[in-house]
């Protein structure tokens, strides 16, 4: 006879399962969309200026009561 295993018993590993593929598919589609957005210009790349201050600098009062002020 072997052992039978019921659908309950996997019953929650199937769930995780399904959820990862819905948001595997999820993922892939919100990436198609935002690479044809990009390429019709509709949505600028965004960039990553770094906005801190050089390691080499002194922090005055100025940087931290200015700092837009270059």
């Amino acid at each position: 006879m072997g052992i039978h295993y019921t659908r309950r018993a996997f019953e929650g590993q199937i769930k995780m399962e399904k959820q990862a593929k819905k948001e595997k598919r999820r993922l892939e589609k919100l990436a198609k969309k935002n690479a044809k957005a990009l390429e019709k210009g509709l949505v600028e790349e965004p960039k990553n200026e770094d906005k801190g201050i050089p390691l080499d600098t002194v922090i005055t009062l100025d940087h931290l009561t200015n700092p837009d002020k270059k």
